[in-house]
Parts: structure tokens; C-alpha cells; sequence
């Protein structure tokens, strides 16, 4: 009878904590962070602060004294040049958003509030593995309300020039595939696919930018880049990786454009249930994308969703820390 007793016990434990899991999330703690802008090459100082279940993901300019709340939405996205650029109707921008907001999608954030006292997020170390690193530490907390999802529901497809990218309906998964295609011959051509809520995901919150060496002086020109360096970019000069250590996985370079296209995705506002295919894409294409998905009702359901409708496959367990 003890035995079928603590068999009963935790399993309703087990219950208990799966079903939380599967309800909106924020970090338990405040999180600090300090760096510079990789374009604008300033000093920022960064806080992400727990939020109330359906507060989404908010940028906060506090070096500012008004009109400095921003919201990370698709149809907020005012550059694409190089990074994402936000910005709210007061011309107040958040640059650079899309590795912070790539982590807190893949670890399954839902809610948080983000203070700058700059425009641009820190660049960090080039990848999401600070952010991911931070959110780890101090863990998530769970709440009773259930959290939302946008579920596609057609093929939706977009080309442009060589580049094309597409999302298409899923039962209950979401994927990514993503080809990059280089003439450099260290670069090349790869190609990765991920589930973001099956898979562990450390490979791509450990992937940095990159760029190649000729093309430094080109986002000089453009008045970017002034933060850049070997300690936060891979580059490539011809046959050489110029970076001490070399790569830290060897689809690096598409594993950072999967990175970047996760942080994309969820100016969506919500996780997103469907299978993204893209070929040499970036910020654009994949904001180009939502746009043309929420152009049309027919293209997607919002749904929100109580634990014990969803499968387990749409929890990340790998990516996933509680405080419970």
C-alpha cells in the first residue's frame, strides 16, 4: 500500500509540474548584463525583469524619460539592415534585438520586461549563450494561465531573388531548415534543421554572428559595425578563420542565422506551430514573411491552450530550468 501510495504521489507530482510547463513562463529573477552595441559600439546596461502572464516581451528605454516603452511586433520593424531594428510611434528605437529574443523563444519566455539605458542590445560575446547562461541561473517561473500559440494554416511563400523562405502548416511541432550558401570556401554551403521545442538547443544559442573581412570596411562605410571585434564575431579572411579558437560547432555559421531567425519569428508575439524552410534569408525575408502571414486571417489561428491539450512535444525540456 506505501509503494502504491508514493507511486500515486509522484506521479501527480510529475502531473503537476509537466502542466506548468505548458503554462506561460517568465524569469524567477531580475538579470543584469552589461556590454556594448555591436553597430553603435556604446556602453549599454541591460535588466530583463520578471512580467505578469500576458505581458509579453517588452523593450524599455530608460535612458529616456517618456514615450521609451517598445514593443518587439513585426509590424514594429523599422531596419533590417545588418540586425532588427525596432521602433514605437515616437521614433524611439531597440536595435540589434533578435540573439535576446532568439533565447527567450527557444528557452520559452513568454513574458518579460527588458530595460536598456541605449538603443542597441549588448552584443555580448557575438551568440545567445550569455542570455541563455543568465535565464539558466537564476530560472523560470510558471504560472496558471495557459499560453497562446500561432498555428499556421497554409503554405505561405516568399522569393526574392535567389533567397526564398516559406512556412507551412504542422500538427503540433516547429521547425526550422535553413541553407546559407557562401563562395567563400570556409563559409560555404551548409544546411541545419532544428525543432525548437524538442531539441536541445545549445549548439545554436552558442553560434555567433560572423562576416566576412571584406565586408568590414563596407558596414564602416554604412556607419555600423563600430562595436565589432574578434571577441564578439567570427571572421573569415579567405581561407582563414581569423578567431584564436577557431569554430565552436561545425554548422556554426547556419546555426547563427537559425539563431537569428528564432529571434525573428517571435515578433510574431507568440510561439509559432509550423515548419519554416529558408535559403540564404535574414532579418528582412523573415519579416517579410510575417507580414504576408497576418495579411490574411486565413493564414493562421491564434489558439490558446490548456496543458492537457497539448502534446508533450510543444515543451522544451532541454532548454528549460524551474525553480520549482
Amino acid at each position: 500500500s506505501w509503494n502504491i501510495y508514493w507511486v500515486l504521489k509522484k506521479t501527480i507530482i510529475l502531473y503537476k509540474s509537466f502542466v506548468s510547463i505548458l503554462t506561460q513562463k517568465t524569469i524567477s529573477k531580475k538579470i543584469s548584463l552589461s556590454g556594448i552595441g555591436v553597430h553603435t559600439g556604446k556602453s549599454v546596461q541591460m535588466q530583463v525583469l520578471p512580467a505578469a502572464p500576458n505581458t509579453g516581451i517588452v523593450f524599455k528605454r530608460i535612458d529616456l524619460k517618456e514615450n521609451n516603452i517598445i514593443y518587439p511586433l513585426y509590424n514594429n520593424v523599422v531596419d533590417t539592415t545588418f540586425c532588427t531594428t525596432i521602433s514605437n510611434d515616437f521614433g524611439v528605437k531597440v536595435s540589434t534585438i533578435e540573439h535576446l529574443m532568439g533565447a527567450l523563444y527557444g528557452i520559452g519566455i513568454d513574458n518579460a520586461i527588458i530595460e536598456l539605458d541605449a538603443q542597441e542590445v549588448p552584443i555580448m560575446d557575438g551568440s545567445a549563450k550569455y542570455f541563455f547562461d543568465e535565464i539558466n541561473k537564476v530560472g523560470v517561473k510558471f504560472s496558471d494561465y495557459p499560453i497562446k500559440i500561432i498555428k499556421i494554416n497554409k503554405e505561405i511563400k516568399l522569393n526574392y531573388y535567389e533567397k526564398f523562405i516559406s512556412i507551412n502548416r504542422s500538427n503540433v511541432t516547429s521547425d526550422i531548415e535553413f541553407e546559407i550558401k557562401y563562395k567563400n570556401k570556409i563559409i560555404g554551403s551548409q544546411k541545419n534543421k532544428v525543432n525548437i521545442f524538442e531539441e536541445n538547443l545549445f549548439d545554436i544559442f552558442n553560434s555567433r554572428t560572423f562576416c566576412l573581412y571584406d565586408d568590414i570596411e563596407k558596414l564602416r562605410k554604412l556607419n555600423l559595425g563600430k562595436g565589432g571585434s574578434l571577441d564578439n564575431a567570427v571572421v573569415v579572411k579567405k581561407d582563414k578563420i581569423l578567431n584564436k579558437n577557431g569554430l565552436r560547432n561545425d554548422l556554426e555559421f547556419v546555426n547563427h542565422k537559425i539563431l537569428d531567425c528564432m529571434g525573428d519569428l517571435f515578433l510574431s508575439g507568440y510561439k509559432i506551430v509550423g515548419s519554416l524552410k529558408c535559403s540564404q534569408g535574414g532579418h528582412y525575408l523573415t519579416n517579410e514573411l510575417l507580414k504576408k502571414v497576418f495579411s490574411d486571417k486565413n493564414n493562421y489561428s491564434l489558439i490558446e491552450i490548456k496543458g492537457k491539450e497539448l502534446p508533450h512535444t510543444f515543451a522544451n525540456y532541454h532548454n528549460l530550468k524551474s525553480i520549482a
